[in-house]
């Protein structure tokens, strides 16, 4: 059986990898002023994607770049959503002044994580992308509240993390376990094969549990992640995987 998929990067934070990753991908999220950018760091990332005709998407986050959007923040839910729709009506401008159609929206950090169990979280994140961009993919995890709540409203794709490690409820392993991080390329391919061909991952705990995805992430911070994404190109082929 042949197997076409996306591989997508969170990219445009600040980190030294990007110009490497990107002609290694097919997608990325960008950071658009919440944790981590400004204009200049938008138009940068996608002008490179550009380049290597990758396709790029809004990465909005709680507006704290103290804590790299990986701390959830109590504040107002009409404060957050005008936060929201400032970020990606920011992203949006810079794509059409370059020439440059947005591809999709994925949540960062703790909003990510916040918006897959929290149902006003969730509901915020949908009006907000129905006002500013309707009929713009959303990358989210398919075992998610969010998913439930956005099904039929919005285009959806279904997001598994090649880099990073799966609890038994099939969530992401909180960044302070010790193996949050999947840290040998031989891992990570091991993971993504699983899920590829076998729509499950195996839990921390070595639980084998359902999980479907059509596109998959691994992080631009991970100073692994240059290596890991080499070793997929290396050997996907065997697999009858193709990147899109």
């Amino acid at each position: 059986m042949n197997y076409t998929i996306d591989i997508n990067a969170d990219l445009g934070e600040g980190y030294p990898y990007d110009e490497q990753i990107m002609p290694l991908i097919s997608s990325c999220s960008i950071a658009c002023g919440g944790h981590y950018g400004d204009e200049n760091s938008m138009r940068k990332t996608i002008q490179l994607a550009k380049k290597h005709n990758v396709k790029v998407g809004a990465h909005p986050s709680f507006p704290d770049k103290e804590n790299f959007g990986r701390k959830v923040i109590e504040m107002e839910e009409a404060a957050l959503q005008k936060s929201l729709i400032n970020q990606i009506q920011n992203f949006i401008r810079i794509c059409n002044e370059e020439h440059v159609n947005i591809n999709h929206i994925k949540l960062h950090g703790a909003l990510y994580n916040l918006a897959a169990v929290d149902e006003k979280i969730s509901d915020l994140v949908i009006q907000t992308v129905l006002i500013v961009s309707p009929k713009t993919t959303i990358y989210l995890p398919g075992k998610s509240i969010f998913y439930a709540k956005a099904k039929n409203k919005i285009p959806l794709k279904k997001e598994a993390f090649i880099d990073r490690s799966y609890t038994d409820d099939g969530f992401l392993v909180a960044r302070t376990h010790p193996k949050a991080l999947l840290e040998s390329p031989e891992k990570s391919f091991e993971q993504l094969i699983e899920i590829v061909t076998q729509s499950k991952v195996t839990s921390i705990s070595g639980k084998k549990i359902a999980l479907q995805a059509a596109t998959y992430c691994i992080h631009g911070d991970h100073q692994m992640s240059i290596e890991i994404l080499n070793y997929l190109h290396q050997n996907l082929k065997n697999y009858a995987i193709e990147i899109e």
